[in-house]
């Protein structure tokens, strides 16, 4: 690894392939997280580049190939490295205070009183920051999508256009549909992060929509690559008009699916390994959209008993 970053001080571009070459070799680029923190001048477009190499040539009907050299998409930047460095160790800095302080940064003393938490709020743009957005425009479909703030700089609005004409490019049978995404948290050297909510039994929305019902989605990390499309979902019912509605969603009431489809061995949501929330619309019904989010939280409902909402089938032995 010394060998490595020791070639980045010198001329850059073929340094820099040089470089490149022997991370391909020796296969460390199938793993950023490691080559991330060693070769802290590298551009993030660079190191996603490493990473793209190994990924899948699949290409849609219609777009031409990028034939790009991969020497040309790497920027090099000595002040971005030196300031990357100085953010990661600073992050790792807070994260090493807050494990000494309890978990999550707080006092254990806190974490057993803590009865309800607000985990997203919308009051700038760095709120904003956090939130990806995506829509049938990634399989050639005509939905629009926006996020803005709100009046006063209160609130989010997710609002847009749903459009479920099926694009003709032969093999896309099923179009229209838009997202909200929360962003994984990433700690120091953009290490991926979860929410710890195992103190909490219920998710807790207030947000003001259109009369459209929409599907809350939380992702659980998981412990195996074939389980990275796994989500659990749960639908709300906006009632539109004027008036907020104050939504509380029990986890046990969220469902596994997989790709789109409900799975039939159900299991309850880890609650303790979160690493996202989103909003999906797909009711089909062509025309404009939007929906108001005050804030998204956390509480404990102590009435709330249930484990499981669902039942879980037994496999034959």
């Amino acid at each position: 690894m010394v060998i490595l970053c020791a070639c980045f001080s010198c001329s850059p571009i073929p340094a820099m392939a040089l470089s490149l070459n022997i991370i391909q070799k020796l296969h460390l680029c199938r793993h950023p997280r490691w080559t991330k923190p060693f070769c802290p001048l590298l551009h993030p477009s660079s190191q996603l580049l490493q990473c793209k190499l190994y990924s899948s040539k699949y290409r849609r009907p219609g777009l031409p190939p990028d034939n790009t050299p991969p020497w040309k998409r790497i920027n090099f930047s000595f002040e971005k490295g030196v300031a990357g460095v100085k953010k990661h160790f600073g992050l790792l800095k807070k994260e090493v205070e807050d494990h000494l302080r309890g978990p999550g940064g707080k006092t254990l003393r806190e974490n057993i009183l803590e009865q309800t938490n607000v985990v997203w709020e919308f009051r700038s743009l760095e709120d904003l920051d956090k939130w990806t957005l995506s829509s049938d425009q990634e399989i050639g479909g005509k939905s629009q999508v926006s996020l803005k703030l709100g009046r006063n700089n209160q609130t989010a609005l997710f609002y847009g256009t749903l459009n479920t004409e099926v694009p003709r490019d032969g093999e896309t049978r099923y179009s229209g549909y838009c997202t909200m995404k929360s962003k994984t948290p990433l700690g120091a050297f953009n290490r991926k992060l979860h929410y710890d909510w195992s103190n909490f039994n219920t998710l807790y929305l207030r947000v003001r929509g259109d009369g459209r019902p929409w599907m809350v989605n939380i992702k659980s990390d998981s412990y195996f690559s074939q389980q990275r499309d796994d989500l659990y979902n749960y639908f709300i019912y906006t009632q539109g008009g004027p008036y907020w509605q104050d939504i509380k969603i029990p986890f046990s009431k969220f469902f596994l699916s997989s790709r789109g489809r409900i799975q039939d061995n159900q299991h309850p949501l880890w609650t303790d390994k979160i690493t996202a929330v989103g909003f999906t619309l797909g009711d089909k019904a062509n025309g404009p959209f939007q929906l108001e989010i005050d804030f998204i939280g956390l509480c404990n409902d102590r009435a709330h008993t249930e484990e499981f909402a669902y039942e879980k089938y037994k496999r034959n032995p």
